[in-house]
């Protein structure tokens, strides 16, 4: 079975639908799979429901779905650095579910391991519970959350060989690993691809099984927020 697609809009053909729930990894602008939005924001596919920690920044990342009004509903930990975000969800046009980080990146997991719930202290006692089922364990309250079963997931990683087993970089692992394992599908852009075997296989982040295609691509790796200390006179 080849994996490997030529481009991001190649990769998509034939995944994307107007209403689908899509997990996206990244935290901030690093690790986000910044070629497969641009290629669902060409697509116009639009009513998106994303599970992501962020929604990026205003022009860039999933800040452009955001600004061709894409997207629906953001299922999200962070929603800050976006201006466009939060001028829709103040006016009621887009709606936001907000997550605990750990408890989206184990709804997310969940979700790829086939686990449809689970039981977390995280949010006891907020309007994180509200509407949500508590149980008592030895005393203590827990709410029940569910895994995340997503239509597409969309990832980005640093190496991947053509069987689909991924290599993440440093912190650009962060949400990947969990966002690719929940989709019934995973589309995975990449940096490098090499032949089976080249890999070690005690480095491997992510096996194939859960990544179905593949686009390499190069990337522009921005940084959020710069801030450097003023030079000292010499």
């Amino acid at each position: 079975m080849n994996k490997i697609y030529p481009t991001a809009a190649d990769a998509l053909d034939g995944v994307l639908f107007d209403g689908m729930l899509i997990a996206a990894g990244g935290f901030g602008l690093c690790g986000i799979p910044e070629l497969l939005i641009a290629a669902i924001r060409d697509a116009g596919t639009k009513d998106l429901t994303v599970a992501s920690n962020n929604a990026g920044v205003d022009d860039f990342g999933l800040g452009v779905l955001l600004q061709t009004k894409q997207v629906k509903k953001m299922m999200s930990s962070y929603v800050g650095e976006t201006a466009e975000f939060m001028r829709q969800y103040l006016s009621g046009e887009l709606e936001l579910e907000f997550n605990p980080q750990g408890t989206l990146a184990e709804r997310m997991r969940a979700g790829g391991c086939g686990i449809p719930g689970f039981y977390t202290k995280t949010g006891v006692g907020t309007v994180i519970a509200d509407g949500k089922e508590v149980k008592t364990f030895n005393g203590q309250d827990y709410i029940l959350e569910e895994g995340i079963f997503a239509d597409l997931s969309i990832v980005k990683a640093w190496k991947a060989d053509t069987t689909g087993n991924l290599v993440f970089r440093k912190t650009a692992r962060n949400f990947n690993p969990p966002a690719a394992m929940c989709g019934k599908i995973c589309v995975v852009e990449v940096e490098e691809i090499v032949e089976p075997g080249t890999l070690d296989p005690d480095s491997i982040h992510l096996p194939g099984v859960y990544v179905h295609r593949i686009v390499q691509g190069t990337h522009e790796k921005r940084i959020e927020q710069r801030t450097t200390r003023k030079r000292e006179e010499a």
